[in-house]
């Protein structure tokens, strides 16, 4: 898709609030969710030409946001073996139960990509099954059995 500045800019509008919001959601932390969107921001800037159709931007830079948030994850999880404290898990004053949010992250990344875009969509940027589907060009039926699986499919994982 060829694009322009002010066309992306003009897409990037209509999603930015649910971008943060989801990135807040999975890091729990404003900084790292501020830094976790504009990674996001400027890989899908950089990669507009590989986007096909305008109507596919949200979920395309949802995805690229979601593969962002996950590879925070992980070299924050390197870091922490590395280091062998547990500065990771305790950045969070302000949490409650840090270690249920970190299983229910871990549960998350656990999901296939379509399992996480659906579940993150839905829980994190509230969005609803026909909105959903229409992102994902699913049908919103579809949407709610793999929402559905998806979150029975954590709950397993959270027991």
């Amino acid at each position: 898709m060829r694009c322009d500045t002010k066309t992306f800019a003009q897409m990037y509008g209509t999603v930015y609030k649910d971008l943060y919001r989801f990135a807040l959601c999975m890091m729990r932390n404003p900084q790292d969710a501020e830094d976790a969107v504009s990674e996001a921001v400027v890989a899908a800037y950089e990669n507009i030409g590989k986007l096909k159709k305008e109507d596919a931007f949200k979920s395309w830079i949802f995805t690229i946001l979601s593969n962002i948030c996950k590879k925070k994850w992980r070299q924050a999880a390197r870091e922490e073996m590395r280091s062998g404290e547990e500065e990771f898990l305790t950045s969070s004053v302000d949490e409650p139960d840090m270690g249920l949010a970190v299983d229910v992250r871990k549960a998350f990344f656990l999901l296939e990509e379509e399992e996480q875009s659906i579940i993150g969509m839905s829980v994190f940027g509230g969005y609803n099954s026909q909105e959903i589907g229409t992102i994902l060009k699913l049908n919103p039926n579809t949407v709610r059995s793999k929402r559905s699986r998806a979150l029975q499919k954590m709950e397993c994982v959270l027991r």
